[in-house]
Order: structure tokens, then C-alpha cells, then sequence
């Protein structure tokens, strides 16, 4: 199904950088879970794993959060759909464990937005990672 955009080319880069990767670096959970539609899938296609739903996608992060001191996306490389409300980033993750071991992971997210009542948000996300999958 298509939904009707409303995110300029810029808003959907900000939306993806800074409203989500930016509170996922912080660990800010609610932050993060806002950017999610209730009914949103969450899945990472090169571990053919899904996450269905607000519920799902908050056990996630939990683990994720928990499993590693430091997150951090950069790197970044957009590549956005305005007139149909997606967008692409490719970026490398920088994953630090508590014991000091770090773990590089280059990844590409595909994400589409729906509008909503409080604003746009991921209804569909689509993660490609290219180590072992941090998003059980």
C-alpha cells in the first residue's frame, strides 16, 4: 500500500538521522519507539528475522541496548524517494561491548514512512547488515 507523502527530501533525511539514528545512538528508548507506527514491521532480510509491532520493536532495542555501552551510526549515505514518503541510508555501525570489543558493521536501512494524526512514521523497515545480525 502507498501513502501520501509529506516529508520534503530534507524532513525524511532529518527524520531518519536525527529523530531515529541520533535517540538509537542515545539509547533513548521512547524516543526511539516514536518513531515507530503501533502496527510497524521491523525486519533485518539478511537474517530473515521480523519484529511486528510496537511490543516486538521494543524487546529489541531492549536486548540491542543492553548488549553493547556504546551505539553509533555515521558515515552516512541517503538516498531519498520523496514523492513516495522513502527513504535509504547506507552507514556504518560502531558497536562497543562493555568488555572493549568493538564490532563494525556496514549496513543500508530501507524505510517507509505513513502519515499519522502526531506525524509521519515507519510503518516498514528493512535492514541489511553485513556482520552477524545485533537486532534479535
Amino acid at each position: 500500500m502507498q501513502y501520501e507523502p509529506t516529508l520534503s527530501r530534507e524532513a525524511l533525511i532529518d527524520f531518519a538521522l536525527n529523530k531515529y539514528f541520533a535517540r538509537v545512538d542515545a539509547k533513548d528508548m521512547e524516543a526511539v519507539l516514536d518513531c515507530f507506527h503501533d502496527t510497524a514491521l521491523f525486519c533485518v532480510q539478511t537474517a530473515f528475522t521480523r519484529h511486528s509491532g510496537k511490543a516486538e520493536i521494543r524487546r529489541m532495542f531492549e536486548d540491542f541496548f543492553g548488549a553493547y555501552e556504546t551505539i553509533i551510526h555515521r558515515d552516512f549515505t541517503c538516498t531519498v524517494d520523496e514523492a513516495n514518503g522513502r527513504i535509504t541510508a547506507c552507514f556504518t555501525a560502531e558497536l562497543h561491548d562493555e568488555s572493549g570489543q568493538v564490532t563494525l558493521l556496514e549496513n543500508t536501512n530501507f524505510w517507509r514512512l505513513r502519515p499519522g494524526d502526531d506525524g509521519p512514521r515507519f510503518q516498514e523497515v528493512y535492514v541489511y547488515m553485513s556482520g552477524a545480525n545485533v537486532l534479535v
